[in-house]
């Protein structure tokens, strides 16, 4: 374990980033059970950002990179029946979920379609996109939303929300919580996921060409042997673990997956430690109006011809006489 633990993830040909392409969780049962925990676990931190963003009755909302459907269904119901969501994701196995799970929950107005993002083409316009730990995934997360906003009505609202994995915590530190998340970080990473997407949200919209976004963290704190931390964290490196070998984090037997929630809910236990999830960070802004869009072009003008007006001295007076000028001409 210690060796885990004590490895420089900036030596040597282990710490070369992998262009691994498919997600790095994978697409296993297990990995769509994680995500439904997931949900749960992160649900009200989702939704104080989108109730912030404006999502209401009636809208349109695209949900991509939906997963299983959580934030789908989280979005239907701030929507209700008048409204509808359309979640897209790449994995057909995990909307099969997705739609059983929309089902069951009598949620008729929610739709999901099996697609590549850089695929993704409609003529539909929605009144929202939105996503959770999606952008971090991307290549180009910015040219994603540029292209996304085709799909949006003017006035329509973009929200996200990704993570800041390295904030992670544990106060008091202890040797197995320092190595989960040692594994969980050096994996993504050297999976070619940016870390930094929490906290590059900012420029990630701007860099799209959308107005600045208006941002919140949130983050689970916990602790205590009824805590679901433990088997949260043990969930997400279980999924990484194929993954976890084959970018030369460390091996399953170093990792000895089966009994890491226990090691963790022990390890804080026996030192009070209080437990911070990775913060998430949620971001969110508006197109312009088109009414809006027009009023500012007129405001625009008439401050113009405003300012043309103002620009000779006050007290100034015309020495000739002569026609009136042009209209944009100086007197």
């Amino acid at each position: 374990m210690d060796a885990v633990a004590d490895r420089n993830p900036d030596r040597g040909p282990a710490a070369t980033v992998v262009n691994t392409g498919p997600y790095a969780l994978g697409y296993s049962e297990g990995e769509f059970r994680r995500l439904e925990f997931q949900g749960d676990l992160f649900r009200d931190l989702t939704e104080d950002v989108l109730r912030r963003a404006g999502l209401a009755p009636g809208m349109q909302v695209l949900d991509i990179g939906c997963g299983v459907g959580d934030v789908s269904l989280l979005a239907a119901d701030l929507v209700g029946p008048s409204g509808a969501v359309f979640g897209i994701d790449r994995s057909k196995e995990a909307l099969d979920i997705a739609k059983r799970r929309a089902a069951a929950a009598g949620r008729s107005h929610v739709r999901f379609a099996a697609t590549e993002l850089d695929a993704f083409s409609t003529g539909r316009k929605f009144d929202a996109v939105i996503g959770r730990l999606v952008l971090v995934h991307l290549p180009n997360p910015a040219a994603t939303l540029r292209r996304l906003l085709m799909c949006l009505r003017p006035g329509g609202i973009v929200a996200f929300q990704e993570m800041l994995p390295r904030l992670a915590r544990s106060i008091p530190e202890g040797p197995q919580f320092r190595l989960c998340c040692q594994c969980i970080t050096d994996t993504f990473e050297r999976a070619g996921s940016d870390l930094d997407m929490g906290g590059k949200l900012f420029a990630t919209f701007l860099a799209a060409g959308l107005p600045a976004p208006q941002m919140i963290a949130a983050a689970r704190v916990e602790g205590g042997a009824q805590s679901s931390v433990y088997d949260y964290l043990a969930a997400v490196l279980r999924s990484l673990l194929p993954m976890t070998e084959q970018v030369g984090v460390a091996t399953a037997a170093e990792v000895d997956i089966d009994t890491m929630a226990e090691r963790l809910r022990s390890e804080a236990v026996a030192s009070n430690a209080c437990i911070m999830l990775p913060p998430l960070v949620g971001a969110w802004t508006r197109l312009p109006s088109a009414d809006l869009t027009a009023s500012t072009t007129f405001g625009r003008a008439s401050r113009s011809v405003s300012h043309q007006r103002r620009s000779k001295p006050i007290g100034a007076t015309d020495t000739k006489q002569g026609p009136a000028p042009r209209p944009g001409e100086r007197a």
